[in-house]
């Protein structure tokens, strides 16, 4: 089932938790307020992915591009791995998330490390190269590729 954001979100936001706080659980919306908590889960996990799907991008440049190597690229893996650390500390339930949703990220990071890089898409592997842990790894760089 999905519902629809009340009119004004915010309000709702804060009428909802000073209901909460109060105990007046008879006057919640309790279906809109589980329908936003799933949500917010969903969210959660689609930061994660899109943080792993641009981590594998990058990765994925630094290996078969190495003649491109850059600091903003280093940023960017630097930068990912951290947003992913974070996301998983905050939800420790979230720590086998990456390594479920490694093949699916690899393959939408697969897809536009061929459309950045112009290279066709069989020069990247057809399965994830990396391992999640080394992936995961701040001090890890996959080498050229041959």
């Amino acid at each position: 089932m999905n519902v629809e954001h009340p009119p004004d979100f915010h309000a709702w936001l804060a009428r909802t938790a000073r209901l909460l706080r109060e105990h007046r659980w008879d006057e919640l919306d309790a279906e809109q307020l589980a329908e936003e908590v799933e949500d917010l889960s969903k969210s959660e996990r689609r930061g994660v992915s899109s943080q792993l799907t641009r981590l594998l991008l990058h990765l994925l440049k630094w290996r078969f591009q190495p003649q491109r190597r850059s600091d903003s690229w280093l940023d960017s893996i630097a930068d990912a791995r951290l947003q992913l650390q974070l996301a998983l500390e905050d939800s420790p339930s979230l720590r086998g998330y990456p390594a479920e949703q490694l093949a699916v990220c690899y393959h939408k990071a697969r897809r536009a490390a061929a459309r950045q890089t112009g290279l066709p898409p069989e020069r990247f592997p057809e399965h994830c190269p990396f391992s999640i842990d080394d992936v995961l790894n701040e001090d890890w760089l996959p080498d050229a590729a041959d």
